[in-house]
């Protein structure tokens, strides 16, 4: 499940405002660091530098550590904003796709070291795209489909866009085929394929064929199936019958299967009528009771 990240300090952690590192190059950049959302790329590439050193100087379990990496998240938010923005043609809503992409933002914070001869930014991003992706590849599809239709979904959704502003209206599967250089045959199973992303509710109103909201999808697609409730009985009853003793299940068989009289049962195993009538009127209510229980 997507994790929406907070970013209030501990009301006990010194602010990271006043390390005198962090306060100087603030102020040399006239950069207000209480107002985050404000700071441009390059002032915040210069910061997150400062604040990595800062993070990795002090203990993991302090409260500073804690406030500082959360200042981290929110100083480098507008990668992840830029990592989902690449994702904008997809169903998913916006915010979804940015708390996901925020998660992986959090990972590349804890993995990234200093040391390393790369702007984090260069390390972060893959981090988040490939955190986005693999959100979209465990939930976003309701039935399994091979991964290359799932890539030529992409593909299409891409390009459909495109040509839906310049021809002011969805484009068929030959534009869309002409455009991306396939078969039509191929354009249009990725078609198909799209319909598995996603599912609706057969709980939700279906539209009449006036256009109005009609009664629920289930209510459309349900039919009442007579012979549902007897494979249902006789699928529980297999198990009871062959529990029974051999005899019993004899009579059974005679009875509904060959479909025998009580006297015709009688004669073939060498009893009275009264008897199998008797024998199978018990079996019966065993039958009956051991449903019902």
């Amino acid at each position: 499940m997507p994790v929406t990240v907070t970013m209030d300090p501990p009301t006990t952690a010194p602010r990271v405002a006043s390390a005198p590192e962090l306060r100087s190059l603030a102020t040399q950049l006239g950069i207000d660091v209480g107002d985050l959302t404000k700071v441009c790329p390059a002032d915040a590439r210069e910061l997150s530098k400062v604040l990595f050193a800062r993070l990795r100087a002090v203990d993991e379990e302090s409260d500073e550590y804690s406030y500082v990496r959360g200042t981290l998240i929110e100083l480098n938010m507008a990668l992840v904003r830029f990592c989902a923005g690449r994702f904008g043609h997809r169903s998913e809503s916006v915010e979804d796709i940015v708390q996901v992409g925020t998660v992986g933002l959090i990972k590349a914070i804890d993995r990234f070291d200093p040391s390393y001869d790369v702007e984090f930014s260069t390390f972060a991003i893959p981090t988040i795209t490939g955190e986005i992706k693999r959100f979209f590849r465990d939930t976003s599809w309701m039935v399994h489909v091979p991964r290359r239709l799932q890539e030529l979904h992409i593909s299409i959704a891409k390009v459909s866009g495109e040509m839906e502003q310049v021809l002011d209206r969805a484009p068929t599967a030959a534009e869309l085929a002409e455009r991306l250089e396939l078969p039509e045959a191929e354009v249009v199973e990725g078609l198909v394929a799209a319909r598995a992303q996603t599912a609706h509710s057969l709980d939700a109103p279906a539209a009449d064929d006036d256009g109005g909201q009609d009664s629920a999808l289930a209510a459309r697609l349900a039919v009442e199936e007579p012979e549902y409730e007897k494979m249902l009985a006789l699928e529980s009853l297999k198990p009871l019958i062959a529990e029974l003793p051999e005899r019993e299940r004899r009579i059974l068989s005679l009875r509904f299967s060959a479909d025998l009289t009580q006297a015709e049962i009688g004669r073939e195993l060498g009893i009275s009528q009264m008897h199998v009538s008797r024998l199978l009127t018990r079996t019966l209510t065993m039958l009956r009771e051991a449903l019902s229980a």
